[in-house]
This record gives C-alpha cells, sequence and structure tokens, in this order.
C-alpha cells in the first residue's frame, strides 16, 4: 500500500479531488494492513514463545512492522 501511494502521489497532480480521494482511501487502507500484519505478530509470537521465546522476547510486531515495511510511526 505504501508504495502505491507513493506512485499515486508522484502520478497524479495532487491539486485535484480525485487524486486527493485517492490518497486518502490509501491512507486508510495503510491503517488497516497495519493493525491486521500486527495483529498477526502478536498471535504468532504468542505461538512461538513457547519454542523460540529466547528469539523472539524483544521483537514487537510493531518494530516488524515497521522494519519490514520501512516505516515510521507519525
Amino acid at each position: 500500500m505504501t508504495e502505491l501511494l507513493e506512485w499515486v502521489r508522484a502520478t497524479f497532480p495532487m491539486d485535484l479531488e480525485t487524486p486527493r480521494l485517492i490518497e486518502d482511501k490509501i491512507q486508510s487502507m495503510l491503517e488497516k494492513e497495519r493493525d491486521i500484519i500486527c495483529e498477526f505478530g502478536d498471535d504468532y509470537s504468542k505461538e512461538c514463545m513457547d519454542s523460540y521465546g529466547y528469539w523472539l522476547q524483544n521483537r514487537s510486531p510493531e518494530k516488524f512492522f515497521q522494519s519490514t515495511f520501512n516505516t515510521e510511526e507519525k
């Protein structure tokens, strides 16, 4: 979704209404994507803690998402 957002911003004139509507929709989808990935990370890390707790104990789903998708909290 981040790549799509960057493409829209680079390709369309952002002073028009339609590209801004597309941008808003993508941003709302980014939030949903982030929530789903972090929820998966929470579930996954709980399952893996029994066997690999030492490996996952310092990795939060938030950090995983940020490092995987090169995002920063805004």
